[in-house]
């Protein structure tokens, strides 16, 4: 590698680190054509993921940090005394193919400061996802940012060569998206989102009547919020996952932790760490709104603007409705099994498709991986002990349920006793 590209390389990756949306999806791309490389269906582009799920092989670059914009936020903004940098076309389309062949990569995740104008940037963008495409035959997973303000004509086109496409919203309400980024607003966000929402839908009635028909964006789009940098509550950000996912084409909404790069602005707030737990939080009533069949007025409303940092959603849902509990696991409805703390989607399908053939026993449960610690109160069945919910009250349910695990040593075993 040149001296001058692993300098470049060395800058937009690191300028790149803090969007988050980066994951890789379930799309299937095959080899054909003595092409380079694949995507492999049902796991997102290959195969190297970390303990918690993450996929790491996608070059994750920026094709310039240089921007045009001076949101507060971001430290890649106008004022901000940087290392500035680009990568031409040809540089980055090589880099990717060489990284691919190194077996350094299996994709490649693809942003960019704005210079000029968006339809300049997203132009650049487009040329090199077409020339991995066509010149150099490269099949592996493609993610790319697509530029607030583009024009139709380019969303479309590079829809056509990329498997994933997202727009990030960044600040969750168009007031404090004014007071912290002024040059932007949420309808130039918004319009390339629903170019490509009409781009595959488009796309999906073409292949019905010929499928050699090119996909578009056959793994949907994505976005990402910034949470911590502005005063929303957890039930208004909440609320707009729940509308964004309501959209045909929405795959993923990543929420951000804010991290203050930018010291200086008096705009943002003093921390000095990226709230993690909140975030953490966030993403668990995601899952709950996009898998559990929860509303989000149901997990944060006026009553509970915020989430609970101490308690998972789903367990602070279930602590403030001791009506609905406890569950009888033998004839209760799958929805209403699904809302018991401590068991999961699979979990919850085991057991309305095991009690078919006999009635399901606390035994049963625990070899089907259900948490007992948190479902025995809230559920019942044959064997389970009459203690629920409505025996220890909510308040000292929740003290139980928080108290650190103790450690436990198997029979035969003395733990070892360091002097002190």
């Amino acid at each position: 590698m040149k001296d001058v590209v692993y300098d470049k390389l060395k800058i937009l990756a690191e300028s790149a680190k803090y969007d988050v949306s980066c994951s890789s999806s379930g799309v299937a791309r095959n080899n054909k054509s003595r092409g380079l490389g694949n995507t492999a269906g049902g796991m997102g582009i290959c195969h190297s993921y970390t303990e918690d799920g993450r996929c790491v092989s996608l070059l994750k670059i920026l094709l310039t940090n240089v921007c045009i914009f001076d949101c507060a936020y971001c430290i890649n903004r106008r004022t901000n005394d940087i290392q500035r940098a680009s990568f031409s076309v040809k540089e980055l389309v090589e880099l990717t193919i060489e990284f691919y062949r190194r077996n350094y990569i299996e994709g490649l995740f693809l942003s960019s400061g704005i210079i000029k104008n968006a339809d300049y940037t997203m132009e650049r963008m487009l040329r090199v996802v077409k020339d991995l495409r066509t010149l150099h035959r490269f099949n592996g997973y493609i993610h790319m940012k697509s530029i607030p303000g583009a024009s139709q004509e380019l969303v479309n086109q590079a829809g056509l060569y990329v498997d994933r496409m997202s727009v990030n919203l960044e600040i969750p309400t168009e007031k404090n998206l004014k007071l912290l980024a002024p040059e932007k607003d949420h309808t130039s966000v918004f319009q390339p989102m629903k170019y490509i929402q009409q781009g595959v839908l488009e796309n999906i009635e073409d292949r019905k009547r010929l499928r050699s028909a090119p996909r578009f964006v056959p793994a949907g789009q994505s976005t990402q919020m910034i949470v911590g940098a502005t005063n929303e509550k957890d039930k208004d950000i909440l609320h707009i996952s729940s509308l964004l996912y309501k959209r045909p084409t929405m795959r993923r909404v990543y929420y951000s932790g804010f991290i203050p790069v930018n010291h200086y602005d008096a705009r943002l707030p003093s921390i000095k760490q990226a709230p993690l737990v909140r975030e953490n939080r966030l993403y668990q009533a995601d899952w709950l709104l996009r898998f559990y069949g929860f509303k989000a007025e149901e997990i944060a409303n006026d009553a509970y603007p915020d989430l609970d940092l101490e308690v998972d959603p789903k367990l602070s849902w279930a602590l403030r409705h001791p009506e609905f509990f406890p569950v009888d696991v033998n004839r209760a409805d799958y929805g209403m099994i699904l809302r018991v703390p401590g068991i999961g989607v699979k979990s919850a399908r085991l057991i309305v498709m095991s009690r078919r053939h006999g009635k399901i026993t606390a035994t049963q449960l625990r070899k089907m991986g259900i948490v007992m610690k948190k479902a025995q109160y809230f559920i019942t069945c044959n064997e389970l002990p009459n203690y629920t919910i409505h025996e220890a009250t909510p308040k000292l349910l929740k003290s139980i349920l928080m108290e650190p695990k103790k450690k436990t040593f198997k029979s035969g075993q003395l733990p070892i006793i360091f002097p002190v």
